[in-house]
C-alpha cells in the first residue's frame, strides 16, 4: 500500500479537489445545490478551486476573487456546511498526511464556520452581505 504524503503541489490540491467535488455532486444533501447552481461548468469551477486552495494551502497566489459572495443566496445552513466539513476532512485524511493536511482540514473548518456566521448574519442583521 502506497503511503500517504503531505499536500506539497498544485498536483495534490488537485487530486484533493477532485476526490472531494466528485463526492460533493453525489452527496444528497450538497449535490443538489452545487449542481444546481454549477451545471455544466464543473471545470471552471474546479479550476477556480485549485487555485483558491494553491493559494491558501501553498502561499502560491494564484486566485482572485471574493469567496464568500457567491454563497451569499444559496439556500444553505448549518446542515449543509457541517456535511460539506464532513466531505472535506475525510477526504484530506483519505489522500494526505502532515503539517499541509492538518491546515487544510483547520483552514476548512474556519471557513465553514466563517461563512456561516456571515450566511447568519446578511440573512438575520442588516441585510447587506459582509464580504
Amino acid at each position: 500500500m502506497e503511503s500517504k504524503k503531505d499536500i506539497t503541489t498544485l498536483t495534490d490540491i488537485q487530486l484533493l479537489v477532485n476526490s472531494f467535488y466528485g463526492k460533493v455532486r453525489e452527496n444528497a444533501v450538497l449535490g443538489p445545490i452545487f449542481n444546481g447552481v454549477i451545471k455544466d461548468n464543473w471545470q471552471r469551477h474546479l479550476e477556480k478551486m485549485y487555485t483558491f486552495w494553491q493559494t491558501v494551502l501553498l502561499e502560491e497566489r494564484t486566485y482572485e476573487g471574493r469567496p464568500f459572495p457567491p454563497h451569499a443566496k444559496l439556500p444553505i445552513d448549518k446542515t449543509h456546511f457541517d456535511t460539506w466539513l464532513g466531505i472535506w476532512t475525510a477526504t484530506v485524511d483519505e489522500n494526505f498526511t502532515g503539517p499541509v493536511a492538518d491546515e487544510a482540514k483547520w483552514r476548512g473548518n474556519k471557513m465553514a464556520e466563517l461563512f456561516l456566521y456571515k450566511l447568519e448574519y446578511f440573512r438575520n442583521g442588516s441585510g447587506q452581505a459582509l464580504v
